[in-house]
């Protein structure tokens, strides 16, 4: 009896396909490992004669499901039997990489570019990368042709049995069928794999029984819930011994002393290893490495003036009072505000921590000149270049394992662990799992940008927004990011060069999508010596926030209710104005009056569009209580809509989250609340009553992973405007703070 239970899922229960990151080879042919009784089809999938099928997923699974999202639009294709479906990482091939991501993640920058600088490109346009939410957007169209393909081959090779034409045979449940007739996929395996198919390949039809749609249960579901899957932390490897790491916060920073032969002299201590800018303690068991490194005690030479939060706010306010870079505008605003009475506000946002469950870890191991690498990546062939490079050796020389992640949002893209493992495994001829504490996770975290808006509105005699100038101190995140994760491609550097002064990445989603006469989004870019980086929907967290509760005040001051204020400069955005009636009344929205405690927002990017309705109050204690979400979204067709929904339920609680906290202060260049419970993260009674409402769309998919982030902070900031009748403008929301 074939079940999930005994089939091979990748990182889950039973033995697993995990096949490594294999050499970049020369010539992008399928290069999928077949084990016993498997059959390669195409690049993206192999089917056992026992049945079961392998699907290749290149990107990376951190809670966001595409372990099921991604096979199922396989499955759906070739008419299988979803019990019969496993998964298995892509090999790093320029097959699988994500052009899409890329561009999300630097907002368009290398689509800039001349074209002759484009044709030279190479880093970003072949980068095996999850980010953006963009992995149905970037492969439904592979995935299903796979899938058709092989179909083709399974009804050519029945076809052939039973002495008809191909074209007369149908495929459902894992078989092919014709009339009566039927074979099992795993009968016809051997003999269909390796054959042609027309061009193009026809897809299947509009025929009931499709899989596209349906809520199927995920892949990696048991063995999460078993505790079987394995994470970078679980790896186990033969003489492995663990080491916990200090370094300093800044990447310029040098390791000055450390006290050794206090560390030594702790029972199971192996080696205290020294390198530039950090230590490591080595120890039979990590336990003993992480008490050694506490007792190292080690001191660093921080160069100039080390960042603290007074010296991050100056930064912000001196850079919003400098001259800015325009980067878009429509009409003429300074003819809309002339001679009239202009609406101004000032919004802050500290740093957002990324604080996932699982703190950031890799292990490594050399044999004969080649090292392996365990690591929960997003982008497997930066990992492998940042290792190469730290270790002196070629790019073929190391292989990549890419590990599930423990959640990451964002984080996960910087290669810290993996390279500091490698170089210890390397000087110590033993394999090394490096994990970091939570203090020196905080600590060495690259949080989301702060940043500093100074808004600016006209409403007319009819209570209609004519003008509005957004302008935003921040610093040039996207530069800081292409510059560490791309230092090898020249030619992403020189198209982050030609745009100076400009960085889409810390402006993004500060364009208005509201029908407004005249605007413009000014960039002040901000110097504030502190290391940022990607964080889950990256500025657009808080640029939405700023742009939505700027908005409430407008409709406050123009005596219009907030939700009607809204939909009337939406225009012809009919998606957007659908999500914000449909939410509003499944909310039991009262208009935001006085005492309602009801606030709303909305959003649109990545193709998705969501509104979120919030009841929130203040309580005697002036801690900020979250009552209900209401969430309604338009994300286009949807695979799995329980998937959808999962990643919208999720990115509310994240959201909300970093509304109420997740953030902490700096002191000399080092954060000052270094666990969890300095955070002011909810704790399960602290998450509210939450509906998410999906609206049935046949418009092409939609990014969903971060989509449900922007929103949620700006509606609870304008709920609890409605229900004290003054206005929080910083985040994280703090009562007594403007």
């Amino acid at each position: 009896m074939l079940t999930r239970r005994n089939l091979l899922i990748g990182g889950g229960a039973g033995v697993g396909l995990v096949v490594a990151w294999a050499v970049w080879p020369r010539h992008y042919a399928a290069n999928l490992t077949a084990a016993k009784g498997e059959h390669i089809f195409n690049a993206w999938l192999k089917i056992g004669e026992d049945g079961h099928i392998a699907v290749a997923v290149p990107q990376a699974e951190h809670g966001q499901g595409v372990w099921t999202t991604l096979p199922q639009i396989v499955a759906d294709e070739l008419g299988a039997d979803w019990r019969t479906i496993a998964v298995e990482p892509a090999p790093l091939n320029q097959l699988y990489a994500n052009p899409m991501a890329a561009s999300e993640l630097f907002e368009g920058a290398f689509d800039r570019l001349p074209q002759g600088l484009r044709d030279g490109h190479v880093t970003s346009s072949a980068l095996m990368l999850t980010a953006g939410s963009t992995s149905i957007r970037q492969f439904e169209g592979d995935l299903r042709e796979a899938g058709a393909a092989a179909r083709v081959l399974l009804q050519m090779a029945a076809a052939k049995r039973w002495g008809l034409d191909w074209r007369s045979c149908g495929t459902a449940g894992g078989f092919v069928v014709h009339g009566k007739d039927k074979l099992r996929f795993g009968e016809l395996a051997a003999e269909a794999a390796g054959g042609s198919v027309p061009d193009p390949v026809p897809l299947r039809g509009g025929e009931t029984g499709r899989l596209t749609g349906q809520s199927l249960p995920r892949l990696d579901s048991p063995a999460k819930v078993d505790g079987s899957v394995n994470f970078a932390g679980d790896v186990r490897l033969p003489g492995m011994v663990f080491a916990a790491v200090r370094a300093a916060p800044a990447p310029d920073a040098t390791l000055l002393d450390c006290d050794t032969k206090a560390a030594e002299k702790i029972r199971g201590v192996v080696a205290i290893v020294r390198k530039e800018r950090w230590v490591a303690a080595i120890a039979s068991d990590w336990w003993a490495a992480d008490r050694a490194i506490a007792a190292v005690r080690p001191r660093f030479r921080i160069p100039g003036t080390p960042g603290s939060t007074t010296t991050i706010r100056r930064a912000l306010d001196t850079a919003l009072k400098g001259p800015g870079v325009r980067m878009v505008s429509a009409g003429d605003v300074g003819a809309a505000f002339k001679g009239v009475s202009v609406v101004t506000a000032t919004y802050r946002a500290d740093p957002a921590l990324h604080a996932p469950v699982e703190t950031r870890a890799a292990t490594a191991a050399w044999t004969d000149g080649s090292v392996e690498v365990w690591a929960p990546t997003l982008a497997p062939s930066l990992v492998r270049a940042a290792v190469a490079a730290a270790t002196g050796v070629a790019d073929g020389a190391v292989v990549i394992h890419p590990m599930p992640i423990g959640g990451g949002f964002g984080i996960n893209l910087e290669h810290d662990a993996a390279v500091q493992a490698a170089m210890l495994a390397r000087d110590l001829k033993r394999p090394v799992q490096v994990m970091w504490s939570r203090a020196e996770d905080i600590q060495q975290d690259r949080p989301r940008a702060p940043a500093l808006a100074r808004m600016a509105g006209r409403i007319d005699n009819q209570g209609r927004i004519t003008g509005l100038l957004t302008k935003i101190a921040a610093p040039a995140t996207g530069r800081e990011l292409a510059h560490r994760l791309l230092a090898d491609d020249h030619t992403a550097l020189a198209a982050l060069s030609l745009a100076s002064g400009r960085d889409g990445y810390a402006m993004a989603g500060a364009t208005p999508f509201y029908q407004i006469p005249s605007y413009a989004v000014d960039f002040h870019e901000a110097d504030i010596d502190l290391p940022t980086g990607h964080w889950r929907s990256g500025a657009h967290s808080y640029t939405c926030f700023f742009t939505e509760c700027f908005i409430d005040e407008l409709a406050h001051i123009a005596g219009t209710e907030a939700m009607s204020f809204r939909i009337g400069m939406l225009g012809g955005d009919a998606r957007l104005a659908r999500c914000l009636t449909t939410a509003a009344a499944l909310g039991g929205w009262e208009g935001g009056v006085t005492g309602s405690g009801q606030g709303l927002a909305c959003h649109s990017f990545r193709g998705s569009h969501i509104a979120v309705f919030a009841e929130a109050h203040i309580d005697e204690d002036q801690s900020i209580g979250v009552d209900r979400i209401v969430a309604v979204a338009d994300c286009g067709r949807t695979i799995n809509p329980d998937v959808v929904k999962q990643n919208i339920e999720g990115g509310l609680v994240f959201g909300m989250a970093a509304a109420l906290g997740g953030s902490t202060k700096y002191k000399g260049g080092w954060a000052e609340s270094l666990g969890l419970g300095g955070l002011d993260l909810p704790r399960l009674a602290d998450v509210p009553d939450i509906t998410v409402e999906l609206i049935p769309s046949e418009a092409d998919p939609g990014g969903v992973s971060e989509l449900a982030v922007p929103p949620v902070a700006p509606a609870i900031a304008n709920a609890l405007q409605s229900a004290t009748g003054f206005r929080i403008r910083s985040l994280p929301l703090k009562v007594g703070e403007a």
